[in-house]
């Protein structure tokens, strides 16, 4: 079992109704060293019970001991109440990053397909990528982000602003199952917009994230349409 150490909460931004992006500090640590991904298991003693959750790290690699966390509130749930009540300066336990939800290597094209927020190590890979300076030469990444309604895009400035300033890298493409009056962006499911983002192409890789019937679903519609699964990278959230 590896070592737990203190994740001091920085600061918080509410970013939706119920969704807070979080700003941690591992006590102890000058560096959290983590490859852009995976995540943080978070941890903390709720009445006579030691409850632990995971959460994907939305931020780059810094040379820091900061991270940085996209979590929704879930009302009655066991953990992220606790998560929602904490005031910056106190702290939770964590473990230090684990997982293997990374780009392949060599990286190449691909897309990116995110429900909620699945979309944060998303974030985490698109931060690293460009500020590493692999962006004029590198391969083009395509980032499909479904969620019920628009306030819940998480972080749609940051990906537009990359979009506009990586055009021929990067493409951003936003949809909303339940609109709103006066909504014109794309709308549906995510799976509704695949053909559009793959662009007919089995020479890619893709990566999902979110809700586990999103992740299934879409799998299964790429091998069917002939992707290999070694092609195909996932993590579900439930």
């Amino acid at each position: 079992m590896q070592a737990t150490l203190p994740a001091k909460l920085i600061e918080y931004t509410e970013i939706a109704p119920e969704v807070r992006h979080f700003v941690f500090e591992a006590v102890g640590m000058d560096d959290v060293k983590f490859t852009p991904g995976q995540f943080v298991a978070l941890s903390d003693t709720i009445g006579d019970k030691k409850i632990t959750r995971a959460y994907s790290i939305a931020s780059a690699p810094s040379g820091t001991n900061r991270f940085e966390l996209c979590i929704n509130l879930v009302p009655d749930g066991k953990f992220t109440p606790r998560l929602f009540a904490l005031q910056p300066g106190e702290s939770v336990s964590m473990q230090p990053p684990l997982g293997g939800f990374i780009l392949r290597k060599p990286v190449r094209d691909s897309v990116m397909i995110a429900t909620g927020t699945g979309v944060a190590p998303f974030r985490s890979m698109m931060r690293h990528h460009f500020c590493s300076g692999n962006g004029a030469n590198g391969p083009r990444f395509d980032l499909l982000f479904g969620v019920r309604h628009e306030p819940h895009l998480y972080y749609r400035d940051e990906f537009e602003t990359l979009q506009q300033e990586q055009p021929d890298h990067f493409q951003f493409w936003p949809t909303v199952t339940r609109p709103e009056p006066g909504y014109t962006g794309p709308s549906g499911r995510v799976t509704a917009h695949l053909d559009k983002v793959i662009h007919g192409r089995r020479d890619i890789d893709v990566y999902l994230c979110g809700l586990k019937d999103m992740v299934n679903d879409v799998r299964q519609t790429l091998l069917d349409q002939g992707f290999d699964k070694s092609q195909v990278k996932y993590e579900r959230y439930d």
